[in-house]
């Protein structure tokens, strides 16, 4: 942020809803279907086709609306926002405008500034307002490349009357990357509570962003610019410091803000005007004939409420309590509800939670990552990630054997004791067995013995890895080191 100035951004999440059917039809949501596959009467906006509300889509927008701390209201009001636009068929989108379904919440999550790699400097709690969560039905697709002519665009209404949750957020950002943290955080509590699946690159998450700069300590906001259907974490936060960048530089050489609809390229990484913003009277609001108020009880949200999981932000910081997690560690960790509950089984079995911690962290995550593989698709059970820690804190086997083990276990998915067994690595640990080893090592190697003897303590590495290769790597390291030191000081 350049000095003097002050960046305003409030955010629109456009999150599509977990079910098998759309919002006012039985026609299926599942995506990459053939265009226009999944389309009845009520999707084409044919005359008399009537909408009927799917039960499932108040259900999963409640379960939203509780875990980011929204009121759900008892009755909400379905309306018709009225544009025209060729992937909108009926000429208006049901959608709700002065009695929305939820509102007046707030969430509190964990953000930080970046460095140039994208490494978080320093993690801090700040607190967001949400104004509104409402229900709607998404519009079509307009195609514009890739379709042999390029006079020509192709509507594909596949989406058209997908269920949306769209949760609009007060104007309390400040950077981009608060506002990279707190979508990201949107999509992890959705995909928490089985909700929303949070693929961005599908349009299952899509986010506008509304920008505006203003000077340092000026209380009236500037005029803002709304980037719309950004579909990445990464190309919402430099879309935004982009757009916060040209209005400050607009605004110092004597120019003026236009409210106004824009859009970002990726390949330019910048973005351009679509349209002039419309205003909520543009679009002539008013309430859907064709649907009564949606009216839900109290004792159904409570019971809704009660059967919540563990929310990522609380069971973030109970892994801090619990585990002695830091930060980073703690975030890494909830970022996914599979990971956070791959890591807790493998503590249960192991006892272990720093020895878990740090498998998962480093060995585990690099080597998915490698595989471009998801957790949920991991080979190695969270039970015998735990079973080779304890392999290791018996005894049985040493760390570097246990390395060997792993990689048998992602490839395979094979049990740890059986990769132990099959391949012989059981750790020696027997005393006697390995002094006489290590008896054997020093004698052959009388002049190592007088250099160590005469100062060269160094050459305490040589001997440990004389006796490590007589053994096979089999021998514990710190009874080698015992008696290697023992008898090297005689």
């Amino acid at each position: 942020m350049r000095e003097g100035w002050e960046a305003v951004i409030g955010l629109e999440v456009h999150a599509q809803l977990n079910t098998k059917s759309k919002i006012f039809c039985r026609c299926s949501t599942e995506f990459g279907r053939d265009s226009n596959d999944h389309t009845c009467q009520v999707c084409l906006g044919l005359p008399g086709a009537l909408p009927v509300l799917n039960r499932e889509v108040v259900h999963c927008a409640a379960r939203a609306a509780l875990a980011l701390n929204l009121k759900i209201n008892n009755e909400s009001i379905f309306a018709r926002k009225n544009y025209f636009y060729p992937d909108l068929p009926k000429g208006y989108q049901i959608s709700q405008y002065d009695r929305p379904f939820s509102e007046n919440g707030k969430v509190e999550i964990l953000t930080s500034e970046r460095d140039d790699g994208g490494r978080p400097l320093e993690w801090r709690l700040r607190q967001f307002g949400i104004t509104r969560a409402h229900i709607e039905e998404d519009a079509g697709k307009s195609i514009h490349e890739d379709v042999g002519d390029a006079t020509k665009s192709y509507v594909n209404l596949n989406r058209a009357g997908t269920p949306l949750l769209e949760i609009v957020s007060e104007p309390d950002f400040r950077t981009s990357w608060e506002a990279y943290d707190y979508v990201g955080f949107l999509r992890r509590t959705l995909q928490y509570i089985g909700v929303c699946d949070g693929n961005m690159e599908e349009g299952n998450l899509r986010c506008d962003a509304n920008v505006s700069v203003r000077r340092a300590g000026e209380p009236k906001l500037g005029t803002r610019a709304e980037i719309k259907n950004v579909n990445s974490l990464r190309y919402l936060q430099k879309a935004i410091d982009y757009e916060i960048d040209r209005q400050i530089t607009i605004l110092e050489t004597g120019g003026r803000i236009v409210q106004e609809t824009r859009l970002w390229n990726e390949k330019e990484n910048k973005t351009y005007t679509m349209r002039s913003k419309e205003d909520a009277h543009d679009y002539r609001y008013f309430p859907e004939p064709d649907l009564p108020p949606l009216e839900v009880g109290s004792e159904w949200i409570e019971s809704l409420k009660s059967h919540l999981p563990e929310l990522p932000e609380a069971r973030r910081r109970r892994f801090i309590d619990d585990y002695q997690l830091s930060s980073d560690e703690s975030f890494t960790m909830t970022s996914q509800r599979e990971l956070a509950d791959y890591f807790e089984s493998a503590v249960r079995t192991s006892g272990n939670h720093r020895a878990a911690a740090n498998w998962i962290l480093s060995e585990l995550l690099r080597e998915l990552k490698n595989d471009n593989v998801d957790i949920t698709e991991c080979k190695i059970k969270a039970e015998d990630l735990g079973a080779l820690i304890k392999l290791i804190d018996d005894n049985t086997i040493s760390g570097k054997m246990a390395k060997d083990v792993f990689v048998d276990m992602f490839a395979t998915g094979k049990a740890p004791a059986d990769i132990v067994s099959e391949k012989g690595l059981v750790q020696i640990t027997d005393a006697s067995a390995i002094e006489k080893i290590v008896d054997e090592v020093i004698a052959a190697n009388p002049k190592q013995l007088e250099q160590y003897r005469s100062g060269k303590t160094g050459l305490m590495g040589f001997f440990v890895g004389q006796v490590m290769k007589s053994t096979s790597g089999k021998a514990n390291p710190q009874v080698v080191n015992d008696i290697l030191k023992k008898k090297l000081e005689i």
